[in-house]
């Protein structure tokens, strides 16, 4: 094994204070070389114990990933192994294939550990068709990829989901907080953005923002047992938002299941060209184990006043406490768009409401004097540390510049 983390980039950790404790921050894995940004994220591959894997991406452009490269671990990611290339594009005939991962998800019923990713080959090389051609694919427990297909024999490659045919739309997994949860009658439910189309086939932008989707999820049953189990799949109804509370759709949404078995979901929405909309994060919930969805409305403090939140991703993190926390952009005045991503807050929601609990609110690290204006604090993963219960967080301070992208990998080690 290798070390990584502080000791590759040879710098003391930096300490945010707070009445919860010290917020420890550390180089997870440096950027190689300027114009190139890292991100990276780990995530445990057993229901038990501390191995883990991690992925590390490379990235000089938006929506697109370079390179990238996975980890093992034996102990709880203290140390890691050498790095394993794994191919995220390829130019052939057709255009580039492009693949980019998405984190691991341990099931706590059975212990399979599921892996997602998306992948398609973009004629152009533009990411934005990617909203034709990306496919869903999965592997269980490291075993032979597998492309999620809807039970039914109306569906196939081409065909994988209800209202998803390949060239024309696509149904993705929009970032890495996009992880997978288990509801309380044992399925598997993923959160997926799904790109729509018109009458006459094309792609549908009503906004008139850079992307438009629905949010729906993904339901896995399992059939089998042991090693030669697998998963069927069905997909929920949609969760969309209208124009006045989202020039870009429902996007990126995030899950919890609460103590009486509800799911709540929450969405990622934008006001970019609208900018006079205030900037919310929205929620529904669904009774049924993620099948139907309420209205979604604003998502509020317990004390029923709204916050602002640019576009953003987020992330929903069950803690082994029985305690439920969110992580994500709050900003002090309404967003335009995707901008301000900063300050990144940590906060706890109020398992019986679903709200998130004003008082527990915390910064976790924001933009200093010397940081550049358009440094953002959105690209992360959280999952629960098995030793120290404390909330590890993965994220880059990146900066997307004209002549080349910037940021390091980054821990935090955040105590609850």
């Amino acid at each position: 094994m290798t070390l990584t983390r502080r000791a590759l980039a040879g710098m003391a950790p930096w300490l945010l204070r707070g009445a919860a404790g010290e917020v420890r921050r550390e180089v997870f894995l440096a950027s190689p070389r300027a114009g190139t940004a890292v991100t990276a994220c780990a995530w445990y591959t057993e229901r038990r114990g501390g191995r883990m894997k991690s992925v590390e991406q490379r990235w000089t452009r938006s929506d697109t990933i370079d390179d990238a490269w996975f980890r093992r671990s034996e102990d709880h990611g203290r140390t890691w192994s050498k790095p394993e290339p794994w191919v995220t594009g390829e130019k052939r005939p057709e255009g580039m294939f492009r693949r980019h991962p998405r984190t691991g998800y341990v099931d706590p019923r059975t212990g399979r550990c599921i892996e997602m990713w998306i992948e398609g080959v973009l004629p152009t090389d533009d990411p934005l068709e990617g909203m034709r051609q990306w496919r869903l694919f999965y592997s269980i427990d490291g075993g032979a990829p597998r492309q999620v297909i809807h039970k039914g024999a109306e569906y196939d490659a081409a065909h994988p989901l209800p209202g998803i045919w390949l060239g024309k739309n696509s149904a993705m997994i929009g970032d890495m907080p996009c992880v997978p949860v288990t509801a309380r009658d044992g399925r598997i439910l993923v959160p997926l953005s799904v790109s729509l189309i018109d009458g006459q086939g094309k792609l549908r932008n009503p906004g008139g923002g850079y992307t438009y989707h629905d949010s729906a999820f993904l339901i896995g049953t399992w059939h089998g047992k042991g090693r030669g189990s697998g998963l069927d799949w069905e997909m929920s109804e949609h969760v969309s938002l209208p124009l006045e509370a989202s020039t870009r759709g429902s996007d990126e949404p995030t899950l919890a299941v609460l103590p009486d078995g509800r799911v709540m979901v929450l969405l990622r929405a934008s006001n970019d060209v609208r900018p006079h909309q205030p900037g919310y994060r929205w929620v529904a919930f669904s009774s049924d184990h993620g099948r139907r969805w309420t209205k979604p409305v604003p998502w509020t403090y317990d004390t029923g006043e709204n916050f602002f939140s640019p576009s953003a991703c987020s992330q929903l993190v069950a803690h082994s406490s029985g305690r439920l926390f969110w992580l994500g952009n709050i900003t002090p005045v309404n967003p335009r768009g995707n901008r301000p991503r900063y300050p990144f807050v940590m906060g706890e929601v109020d398992r019986r409401t679903g709200l998130l609990l004003k008082g527990s609110v915390r910064t976790v690290d924001d933009r200093g004097p010397g940081d550049h204006e358009r440094m953002t604090l959105s690209n992360f993963y959280a999952t629960e540390d098995r030793e120290t219960r404390e909330i590890r967080l993965h994220m880059t301070r990146m900066v997307a510049l004209e002549n080349g992208w910037q940021g390091d990998a980054l821990l935090y080690r955040i105590p609850v």
